[in-house]
């Protein structure tokens, strides 16, 4: 396994964080797919079209080719929350060594995830009814805009569970919308909205709780990482943020 590096160093494309550093690409670029996306989403093709229509816009309004790069490139990932499975299949894509289990309590996407990624070696993605955290050891979890349907005690919950998953050195990426810039935390609580309570696209609570990231990162280092935080929305319409927790080796 590659060993974690904090954001903002080493190698693009070599387990780097890469939300603070400044090589990032221009912001158009940082948007469309690169290789391992385009091959990710067309994975997809087959699928339903609402599940194709999903994929794609999951794609173009999350920034995954920045958060790709805060996983190592080799060793076991797990993603909880995994949806559709894209994210799980980019990771894998974008470094074949790394060995990816995603887990999700939605069993519908979780079948539409395993047709489309069934001829990827290094992907597994199962449905998790009770939502528990697979035993480890992991060398990274990675939590992406999952946390916000779950009530506040509930995700500090699955944070520590996470943390005393990784193996040592493993990091924990944790993925969420900030609630700043307000007229961002505005636009994407219309959006989840939408998508749980009207559309019903994502399972999960109705309510919504978007923790301040100070808050999740005190979970974290309550938990025994040590914690980078860096934003992640220049450019986008979503507060995104991430922070990236780092166990001892």
């Amino acid at each position: 396994m590659t060993a974690p590096q904090p954001p903002g160093q080493g190698t693009p494309g070599q387990g780097t964080p890469g939300p603070g550093d400044r090589g990032r690409p221009p912001r158009g670029a940082a948007r469309r797919p690169d290789r391992a996306g385009r091959t990710a989403l067309a994975l997809y093709r087959r699928a339903p079209l609402a599940d194709r229509v999903h994929v794609h816009v999951r794609w173009w309004s999350a920034p995954f080719r920045r958060l790709v790069r805060t996983l190592p490139a080799a060793g076991r990932v797990l993603e909880i929350g995994c949806g559709h499975g894209l994210f799980a299949a980019y990771a894998a894509l974008d470094a074949p060594a790394r060995s990816v289990v995603g887990v999700d309590i939605d069993a519908d996407k979780v079948a539409v995830g395993a047709a489309a990624t069934a001829g990827l070696p290094n992907v597994r993605l199962s449905a998790s009814p009770d939502g528990d955290v697979p035993a480890g050891p992991w060398d990274a979890v990675v939590v992406v805009d999952v946390l916000y349907l779950l009530p506040a005690d509930q995700q500090r919950r699955v944070l520590t569970a996470a943390a005393a998953a990784l193996a040592p050195g493993g990091r924990l990426v944790v993925k969420e919308m900030a609630a700043t810039p307000r007229w961002k935390a505005r636009w994407n609580a219309f959006q989840e909205t939408l998508s749980v309570r009207v559309l019903r696209i994502t399972a999960g609570s109705s309510a919504f709780t978007f923790l301040d990231p100070a808050e999740t990162a005190a979970t974290l280092r309550a938990a025994g990482l040590a914690v980078t935080a860096a934003r992640l929305d220049r450019g986008r319409l979503h507060p995104h943020h991430v922070l990236v927790g780092v166990a001892e080796a």
